[in-house]
């Protein structure tokens, strides 16, 4: 087999792909990217067995057709040392010899046979299609990842949950201390599914597609899903298991309101909670258009206040919540005023965009700390 192809085109497509292989695999095959010349297009594949992701790229001069299988780490520490220049690739067929030669020298080693590596279960049910443009499918993950449990205990909470239905479909995620649903309405999926979404599959797919427009073709049926796009193909096993009903957590009868600018109070988060104690405190005391931040640190002797402006014609209320949650939530709403809907200091808050944006509904709940 023979092909050519430019270096730095080659590297962004494998640095895609190895987002998917584990640094310890339980199969030595897997240390290996899988690369199989079809005409002029060469797919690249890696896998950790449970997530699967496969990368087409036009080559040229193409001669042959077949697999073969480079290890991961030595295909890219090389091409992250090359300037962009094009590289000619030979791999005897034979002995699997692979010369990759370019305009200042080459290089030589062995690679694996490409028939070792895991081939993809055929599906075993009837698949369900939904396409998606992709950057449906990017905001959707994007603004839930950072809520994914990681607790193993809790295995329902360790993935993003897609609750579909024929008009909209809300991404959801918890790690029973917050709770995000963003949902995005006015789409035709004509479906009513749902599943759990691995945290690695899911934050691989935001990665691999932020950058892309077009859309992204899903089948799946109840044990895994294939996302498809002209470039990417990822494919990965569900969480099996029941995910909590959701909205019934969420309360509807917070009747004061907060209206503040969001990065003035992440801004004045971010240094109180430089003297907040081990678990991270931070007290938010409401007044009339008022809003006082406060933490402290006994151990040390230290502590920190600061005043923020905000529209607030409520009860006078003392809420606390620990400092790096409220900080991952103002992180994750992307509007300039947040709203911050609250009943009394035991009960959970809810955070919302100032203004929502069109044809999206953003919610975030964060439960408080025991001042």
């Amino acid at each position: 087999m023979k092909f050519n192809i430019q270096s730095k085109l080659l590297l962004q497509h494998l640095q895609a792909v190895s987002k998917v292989v584990n640094s310890k695999n339980t199969l030595a095959i897997l240390d290996n990217f899988l690369f199989n010349l079809e005409g002029d297009k060469l797919i690249v594949t890696g896998s950790d067995q449970e997530t699967t992701l496969t990368s087409a790229v036009q080559v040229t001069e193409a001669e042959g057709n077949g697999k073969f299988a480079a290890n991961v780490k030595r295909m890219l520490d090389l091409l992250k040392e090359l300037p962009d220049l094009g590289l000619s690739f030979t791999i005897n067929d034979e002995n699997l010899e692979i010369d990759i030669r370019h305009q200042n020298g080459h290089s030589h080693f062995i690679g694996v046979n490409g028939n070792e590596f895991p081939a993809k279960a055929p599906a075993e049910e009837e698949q369900s299609v939904l396409t998606l443009p992709v950057a449906k499918v990017v905001d959707g993950l994007q603004h839930t990842i950072f809520a994914v449990g990681t607790e193993s205990l809790r295995p329902m909470m360790m993935g993003v949950y897609w609750d579909i239905k024929p008009d909209e479909i809300a991404f959801v995620a918890t790690d029973t201390h917050k709770l995000v649903r963003y949902k995005q309405t006015n789409l035709s999926t004509g479906l009513e599914k749902s599943f759990i979404l691995p945290t690695k599959p899911a934050t691989i797919l935001a990665s691999v597609l932020e950058k892309k427009d077009g859309e992204v073709t899903i089948s799946f049926d109840s044990k895994g899903a294939t996302f498809q796009t002209e470039d990417y193909t990822l494919s990965c096993r569900f969480i099996n298991s029941r995910y909590p009903n959701y909205n019934s957590v969420i309360p509807q009868d917070n009747q004061y309101e907060v209206n503040v600018d969001r990065m003035t109070l992440l801004s004045a988060i971010k240094r109180v909670s430089v003297f907040s104690s081990p678990g991270g405190l931070v007290k938010l005391q409401l007044g009339t258009n008022n809003l006082v931040l406060t933490t402290q640190n006994i151990d040390f002797s230290t502590s920190a206040e600061e005043r923020v402006q905000c529209e607030y014609d409520g009860v006078d209320m003392t809420i606390g919540f620990n400092d790096a949650s409220i900080i991952d939530v103002l992180n994750n709403i992307d509007s300039e005023s947040i709203n911050i809907k609250l009943l009394d200091p035991s009960r959970a808050g809810l955070f919302l965009p100032g203004e929502q944006k069109e044809n999206e509904d953003l919610l975030v709940l964060l439960m408080p700390m025991m001042i």
